[in-house]
């Protein structure tokens, strides 16, 4: 990742290289889009909180790392709360989902940055029965792309006391590598093209604010279209930033989780799925002094939903710039 970094500093007018890399980019995506349709939920990377608001400065490059985990015992299957929490072997299974990759951003100059999330992610679960096998799959994450161009930003005047910083993203999804063809897998495994609305914003005592997110993805794979929302609000102090919000996700079309018989091993898992859930989501971040790297911790609670595994999900991430200024 250095010589990456020491390549873009390097580079004269870094523009014309990063749009030749999204044009091919987009080509690959495309061609990608006479992939089949998969079993599976929304798993796409997103900086939570609304971090994307922020682009880095000009001609910094930022190295982020994630790892994120969840273990759901619970799923909603239409409009029905079912327990799948199997004993076997003196071990509770439910359905695991690990998952770790990069998560990097370039500042192209004051206010537009790109973005790349890339990395590798498994699914295990044991089928709702002690005498089934494991169910599991393993490989590359839905890659996710995108640049981002700050419109506003809440420190440029101090004449317009309410102004956020408000930034647009215009993102697309390259389909994973891991398997379509099991239940609750990893992501949709879709193309897809993802606009994005992020805004950020200080008010009342000093270091609170509140955050949005919101963006529609148009999954032209799966064609289960789906839009995700975030508000909430953060408190800084010092180096420090605590984080609590709500998020939502609506899948516009799609089928619903059945089972054949009373028994929970005969689900019948539709290709495109409409997943719904409403998450609690909370963290904190502390940000050193000297070389500004970020430390992270994040975490997602589903508390209602349809057609769905009800996932506490939990995350660690660390960010560092190289180069720019910072």
């Amino acid at each position: 990742m250095n010589r990456l970094a020491v390549i873009l500093e390097g580079q004269q007018d870094p523009l014309p290289a990063l749009v030749g890399r999204f044009t091919t980019l987009f080509s690959l995506l495309l061609i990608a889009a006479l992939a089949p349709t998969a079993l599976a939920s929304e798993n796409v990377a997103q900086a939570p909180f609304a971090y994307w608001a922020d682009v880095p400065p000009a001609g910094q490059f930022v190295l982020g790392m994630v790892y994120e985990q969840s273990k759901a015992y619970t799923i909603y299957a239409s409009g029905q709360h079912y327990n799948i929490k199997v004993m076997a072997g003196g071990e509770n299974y439910g359905i695991d989902v690990r998952q770790g990759y990069f998560a990097l951003q370039y500042g192209i100059n004051d206010r537009w940055a790109a973005d790349l999330e890339v990395g590798g992610t498994t699914v295990g679960w044991r089928a709702f029965s002690p005498g089934n096998q494991i169910q599991s799959t393993i490989g590359l994450m839905d890659m996710s792309l995108g640049a981002r161009y700050q419109i506003f930003n809440e420190a440029w005047s101090s004449n317009s006391p309410w102004m956020p910083t408000l930034t647009f993203r215009a993102g697309g999804v390259l389909p994973g590598t891991y398997s379509q063809d099991i239940a609750f897998a990893p992501g949709f495994r879709s193309v897809a093209i993802e606009p994005e609305l992020l805004v950020r914003k200080h008010f009342g005592w000093t270091g609170f604010g509140g955050y949005g997110d919101a963006l529609y993805r148009w999954n032209m794979t799966t064609e289960n279209d789906n839009y995700l929302a975030a508000v909430g609000f953060f408190q800084q102090y010092r180096g420090w930033e605590l984080d609590l919000g709500y998020e939502h996700l609506q899948t516009l079309s799609g089928g619903s989780i059945t089972f054949t018989t009373s028994a929970l091993d005969s689900i019948v898992y539709p290709r495109a799925v409409r997943e719904n859930w409403d998450a609690i989501q909370a963290g904190f971040s502390y940000t050193t002094s000297k070389l500004h790297w970020k430390y992270g911790f994040h975490s997602r609670i589903v508390v209602d939903g349809n057609n769905t595994d009800v996932t506490p999900w939990f995350g660690a991430s660390l960010d560092i710039p190289i180069g720019g200024k910072q």
